[in-house]
């Protein structure tokens, strides 16, 4: 009787999961085979640019990623991990942005791609051996394996410097299902200890992580072939875990108004929308049909997304007849497909997008193991030949889909281009390629897609101010001025709280001279939107130019503030503090941390001289003096120059 009872901790079951044998390294190859191709389809990314869409907002206008150095580690630090951005509350990617531009900076784009593709590899790496573990065999895993690594959908996902989060929270989610696999095997406090850790820091990667513990209990089903209530319960850690991050993303995305994008629908047309995606979700999953960087929602809602309220009772009563079935594959598969999907079905609503391609990240798993153990099945039958035959089909299609896919996200013009083959009568795209032209000083080609928008929807407020940037930077005269002044003030009148379009007109107000209007513009401007760098500039300079230094110096610390990093402010400072009769070294400081910044500016090295020189520093200000001559700066004081010039 002893010897059939179990130890409780230990916690074995009766039929375990494979183990890798050690002595068989065949598997190594064709991972590393796998690796490889991975890498050589998405190295072209590593030249690719940033995209406007997000990036800006997430790292490089980020001030939490620009201003990310190691003096200042521990409080940016506390800073992403107490900021949303856009709504989102997804810290650990935008600590790795910041970590980054530490390290080497955010100049170079292709180094943040080359991050990303290492994650998606670390992310391919651990769904072959999570599939081995599934019990499928070498072939199985290698064809699941492949499916994630290159199908198209899941470009998005790691060419998208955004979508960091997408492969940050698949690693540490895939990490702890590897490690919850081996818990099945032997119980561990250390590893499960191990696990809380990776999931918490997946959770902190990206909300969709919330899914983890319906995975964990579909992989008890899968061990156990049933469901237990004792197992379930057990969950309750992480489940609590899952609600706590949830309801936080729930209300971070309130607060940013995300939840309100799209009015237009509601609840009982959120469910169609939810059907309609479900339905499009798993048919790309073998067909990957109009693959679009964005898709967005329609005017009104077509006969076919009421006609697809039938996905949702045909897929769920499909996984009853597999449960009853005990087609425990297919069952598990299209449960986690399901588990990792139904979150992003749109039908709480958030965000641009009626889809996302991304969304499928880590949900595609579910199919792709149900796709992999059928075909390593049917290899071993009579219908081997056809089984190759598809899937070299299959194969060759995902390949040149993919490579086509990676190379739209080169960069906004590729990008949102490709967007208006199949929606050309979508605001977004135009605006977004616009603002790539504008940037890239192709104003006649930004100038059209800026008037494309707006003859689509005339009261776009963010188009109007847009172009009336665009009118402003060509300005030349008063008539293109008061032509940015008209969009701006339109804008302003659609959005009367955007503190960022007054700021723009206030400046605009400043260029035609009329200083009041713009003093009170950019001050209200900066009332609605407190943390807008640009505003104190403009501010800082009016209020020099009017003499009110004082003024100037509480603009200048705001604006040091956002950006502490910005050598010629830190210069400013230091010189209106000057110009007030300021007699301490905190002058200095500045001057030092600017030449730091900036070392070869010789305007530096002189107003370093000329203080070093007030206060009898004569040998240091000689020294100052003198690389400011050789970096030359010829606007020299006389007397300064008979002084320290000798």
């Amino acid at each position: 009787m002893g010897k059939r009872i179990q130890k409780k901790k230990n916690h074995k079951r009766s039929i375990p999961v494979k183990k890798i044998q050690a002595k068989d390294r065949s598997f190594l190859w064709v991972l590393l085979g796998l690796l490889l191709l991975t890498l050589l389809f998405y190295s072209q990314t590593f030249g690719f640019d940033f995209v406007y869409w997000d990036d800006d907002a997430n790292i490089y206008e980020n001030p939490m990623v620009t201003n990310f150095h190691w003096d200042n580690f521990f409080f940016q630090t506390k800073q992403i991990f107490t900021t949303p951005i856009i709504g989102n509350y997804n810290p650990l990617p935008i600590w790795t942005f910041g970590l980054e531009n530490a390290l080497y900076g955010i100049d170079d784009p292709g180094k943040i791609h080359f991050v990303n593709v290492i994650l998606h590899l670390i992310c391919v790496a651990m769904v072959f051996f999570v599939s081995l573990r599934l019990n499928l065999n070498l072939t199985g895993a290698a064809i699941l394996t492949f499916l994630f690594a290159l199908h198209p959908m899941h470009v998005e996902s790691v060419a998208w410097v955004t979508e960091r989060k997408d492969v940050l929270y698949a690693s540490f989610f895939f990490g702890a299902i590897l490690l919850y696999q081996k818990q099945q095997l032997n119980y561990k406090s250390s590893r499960q200890i191990l696990i809380y850790i990776l999931f918490i820091l997946s959770l902190l990667s990206k909300i969709q992580a919330v899914t983890l513990p319906l995975v964990f209990i579909l992989l008890d089903y899968w061990q156990d072939k049933k469901f237990s209530f004792s197992n379930i319960f057990k969950k309750w850690p992480y489940f609590l875990l899952s609600l706590a991050f949830g309801l936080l993303g729930i209300y971070f995305l309130r607060e940013q108004g995300s939840l309100e994008a799209n009015q237009v629908f509601g609840v009982i047309d959120r469910i169609f929308i939810g059907a309609y995606s479900l339905f499009v979700f798993t048919i790309k999953s073998i067909i990957p049909y109009q693959l679009s960087p964005l898709y967005p929602y329609p005017p009104s809602l077509e006969w076919y997304y009421y006609a697809s309220i039938v996905v949702f009772p045909i897929y769920v009563l499909v996984m009853y007849w597999c449960f009853i079935k005990k087609q425990h594959v297919s069952f598990f598969g299209l449960a986690f497909f399901l588990a990792n999907i139904v979150f992003l079905l749109q039908i709480l609503g958030a965000g641009q997008g009626l889809t996302a391609d991304r969304f499928t990240y880590v949900a595609y798993f579910g199919i792709f193991f149900i796709i992999a153990y059928y075909a390593q099945k049917l290899l071993k039958s009579p219908r081997r030949t056809i089984t190759i035959g598809i899937l070299s089909v299959m194969v060759i299609s995902y390949l040149f889909l993919t490579y086509y896919q990676i190379g739209i996200w080169k960069n906004s013009e590729t990008l949102w281009t490709k967007a208006l083959e199949y929606y050309p009568i979508s605001t977004l795209p135009y605006g977004n390629r616009g603002n790539y032209y504008r940037d890239q000083n192709r104003t006649r080609d930004a100038m059209k897609d800026y008037n494309q928008v707006l003859r689509i929807d005339p009261d776009n407020a963010s188009t109007l101010n847009s172009r009336a940037k665009l009118f402003f930077t060509l300005a030349r005269g008063r008539d293109t001025l008061n032509l940015a002044l008209q969009d701006y003030t339109k804008a302003i009148e659609i959005e009367p709280e955007n503190g960022e379009f007054l700021i723009n007109r206030g400046a605009t107000y400043a260029r035609l001279g009329e200083m009041n209007k713009a003093f009170q513009d950019i001050s209200r401007g900066l009332e609605l939107k407190p943390d807008h760098a640009a505003g104190y500039s403009n501010r800082y300079v009016l209020n020099t130019q009017l003499g009110n230094l004082n003024a100037a110096l509480q603009d200048v610390n705001a604006y040091l503030s956002i950006d502490p990093y910005n050598g010629d402010f830190l210069y400013e400072r230091a010189n209106v503090k000057m110009k007030l009769g300021y007699n301490d070294d905190s002058i200095l400081d500045d001057l030092n941390a600017a030449i730091k910044l900036k070392p070869n500016v010789g305007v530096f090295h002189y107003r370093k001289a000329v203080y070093l020189l007030n206060t009898n520093r004569v040998p240091a200000a000689k020294q100052a003096y003198t690389m400011a001559v050789q970096l030359g700066y010829r606007n020299i004081n006389p007397d300064v120059a008979r002084i320290l010039g000798n």
